[in-house]
């Protein structure tokens, strides 16, 4: 995790900075004057606990989506790193170039081998640049599609961690099919014959998260959201201008609780005291201990009954009046 100096806070994480802060200046002033700080430190430690507990208790909607994408969060490439081992990467999609905005392959959770992709937005500008901010073309898609094939074909169960503003809208990946890519990995992943596990670990806008989220069990981490736009879209659209993002936010009910509370997701992830960010470790753990017994519960289903149910789980969503 960064240290101090270069973590970044948004506007309403500034009273844990500056008790953070307070806490280097006590550090700095025992050093020199050789006086035992530890008590007032340790208070000071207290109330930052007690800080985060206060704002992560109180999120609006906004909030949480600044949260999820907060530049110190951890990306899927990072979980993969604290609960996996030996991740053996896959490039390629086999017809056009490798996404670098799409990551998978092959790596052992917990002695169990499985499939795990990702969106992947890069943890510095010019990673950031190469990822396409987690954007992924079209050959994004069908390497995702390539990868879990494989994992049917071995019969290995595939774990899907989504973060993504969106599937890139550039003209080049409206020429390569976008559409069609997003809408045929959506009609293979109901068929899968092997367990499917999906995450949203950040961000989960539009067919850009849907593309690798169609899954026997859809789990959201605490602060993370899912819909059809962006509040910032959203805004654009019905207000024409981004200045009622938060109202947007609120509206479009894309927190984990709205999700959970409609039924499109199956589950909710706690986060660390204060979000992922600021426990790379302990999210991995969470996540790690909620995906084992999610994935031995979904393994001892038949695969032609766990087909049978992700075809009816999906086809009941949503409600309407006629």
């Amino acid at each position: 995790m960064p240290e101090l100096k270069n973590r970044q806070f948004l506007e309403f994480e500034l009273p844990i900075k500056g008790l953070y802060e307070e806490i280097e200046k006590l550090k700095t002033t025992a050093e020199k004057s050789k006086v035992d700080m530890n008590d007032t430190i340790l208070e000071f430690e207290k109330k930052i606990i007690e800080t985060k507990r206060q704002i992560t208790e109180n999120l609006t909607a906004w909030q949480k989506v600044q949260l999820s994408r907060h530049p110190d969060r951890p990306y899927t490439l990072k979980y993969i790193e604290k609960m996996c081992t030996n991740f053996v990467e896959l490039h390629g999609d086999r017809n056009v170039r490798d996404d670098k905005a799409m990551v998978g392959g092959f790596a052992q959770l917990a002695g169990e081998t499985v499939m795990i992709i990702g969106q992947q937005k890069g943890i510095n500008t010019k990673m950031r640049q190469i990822r396409n901010f987690g954007m992924a073309n079209p050959e994004g898609y069908r390497k995702a599609l390539r990868l879990m094939r494989l994992a049917e074909k071995f019969n290995k169960p595939v774990i899907t961690l989504i973060d993504t503003p969106g599937a890139y809208p550039g003209l080049e990946a409206e020429e390569r099919g976008q559409g069609e890519a997003i809408a045929r990995n959506i009609y293979e992943m109901m068929r899968l014959k092997v367990p499917v596990i999906c995450v949203i670990i950040g961000e989960g806008a539009s067919g850009g998260a849907l593309g690798i989220g169609v899954g026997d069990r859809v789990l959201m981490l605490e602060n993370s959201w899912y819909t059809v736009i962006s509040p910032e879209n959203c805004s654009t659209i019905l207000w024409r201008s981004w200045d009622k993002k938060e109202i947007a936010a609120e509206q479009l009910r894309l927190t984990s609780d709205d999700m959970l509370k409609f039924g499109l997701v199956d589950g909710i992830i706690p986060e660390p005291l204060g979000g992922t960010h600021w426990d790379y470790t302990e999210a991995a753990t969470l996540l790690k201990n909620y995906l084992i017994p999610v994935i031995q519960s979904l393994k001892a289903i038949p695969a032609a009954e766990r087909v049978s149910q992700r075809i009816e789980k999906f086809g009941k969503m949503g409600f309407w009046q006629e």
